[in-house]
């Protein structure tokens, strides 16, 4: 037995939450996970609502739609969604309303990948780790510093007017997520992506207004952080999905993720989506293998900011979403694998009532 899976009298993962005017069935949700399944055109597929319509009908409380790409050149690789136009908000909606439908809040992660960007999708090659070259349909990459990641191309440092077109970007892709019919946004400001980029020294040694201080490097997330806020309406909720630690020496530390907590909950963020690591590949910089890790960061950083906040990272079992919100060390759990393994997985300790009526027959 961990720590966190003490048996229960109650459960507290099962009951409601509410952001702004958006009521949440409970505090069970999904966590974005790439599924590298559309088109080169950025339209949602079958896979999407075969993929994500079966956690709502599970009971999950938010489905967080994958990381979304602003823009054709801020994508991952050509089968990453997009939401930069009106054809795939509208192709979007389909998802959204099957997913209110039965029961769970839609949202979406949107992000810019800077220099993670421009590769294979997992399964082909060496996946995330081999380059596609614009000769082979690929695109130029830009990030703060001519800093490559691993194998990837080498992006050039973007200029003023590159991140006055990705500000707007955002704003547009957030007004695009509320034409699609999502009631939340997720603001990726992790993983290595570029939000991350800037925030992190290891990753931005730019000596503009956008480097050096850990005030400077916020500088820039924060700009998107205040477009997304006002672009998207004033009763549904923004999240950012925010890095605790790079788990590498003289990079982010908890008081400089808490600084920017902070000045986050200032613009206007609702949720804080907690995670850590994977902006450096060849340092290893990878979150240590154990069970919740990234809880007590959420902790920490509802402590410092005041804003609600959803752990993500090694909650295996509903057991530990429950102590971790019993114990007040977040607001709502984002569960990844397990719901790869259990679509139905935030129904099992309910009634028969709670699960849909065609299969009742299963009691």
């Amino acid at each position: 037995m961990n720590e966190f899976s003490a048996s229960r009298a109650e459960f507290p993962e099962a009951t409601p939450f509410r952001l702004r005017g958006v009521t949440f069935r409970n505090r069970v949700w999904m966590s974005p996970m790439a599924q590298y399944a559309a088109g080169a055109d950025g339209l949602p597929t079958e896979w999407h609502l075969a993929h994500y319509g079966p956690r709502a009908i599970g009971g999950v409380g938010l489905v967080l739609v994958e990381a979304t790409a602003i823009s054709p050149d801020n994508r991952c690789t050509a089968a990453d969604l997009g939401l930069w136009n009106e054809e795939q908000a509208l192709a979007h909606r389909k998802l959204t309303s099957f997913l209110t439908g039965h029961g769970a809040v839609p949202a979406v992660q949107l992000n810019a990948v800077g220099r993670k960007g421009s590769h294979q999708v997992p399964w082909v090659g060496d996946g995330q780790n081999s380059p596609v070259p614009v000769a082979d349909g690929g695109w130029e990459l830009i990030a703060p510093s001519a800093i490559p990641f691993g194998d990837l191309a080498m992006p050039r440092p973007a200029t003023a007017a590159d991140l006055d077109r990705i500000v707007e970007e955002f704003a547009h892709a957030t007004r695009m997520a509320e034409l699609a019919g999502y009631q939340a946004v997720e603001i990726h400001a992790s993983h290595g992506y570029l939000l991350h980029q800037f925030l992190s020294p290891l990753s931005n040694h730019r000596t503009d207004e956008y480097g050096g201080s850990p005030r400077n490097r916020m500088r820039f997330p924060l700009r998107v952080a205040r477009a997304v806020r006002e672009a998207f309406p004033e009763d549904k909720p923004v999240f950012v999905r925010i890095t605790a630690t790079d788990w590498v020496e003289d990079s982010i530390t908890l008081e400089d993720a808490a600084e920017f907590a902070k000045e986050l909950a200032a613009a206007g963020i609702d949720l804080l989506d907690v995670t850590s690591g994977v902006l450096v590949r060849d340092r290893g910089a990878r979150p240590p293998n154990r069970e919740g890790v990234n809880v007590e960061f959420a902790a920490a950083l509802k402590e410092a900011s005041g804003l609600a906040v959803a752990p993500v990272g090694q909650i295996t079992d509903l057991a530990a979403a429950g102590q971790i919100i019993r114990w007040g060390k977040a607001d709502a759990v984002l569960m990844g694998r397990s719901l790869l393994r259990d679509p139905y997985l935030a129904l099992r300790n309910q009634p028969k009532d709670a699960w849909p009526v065609r299969y009742h027959r299963a009691f």
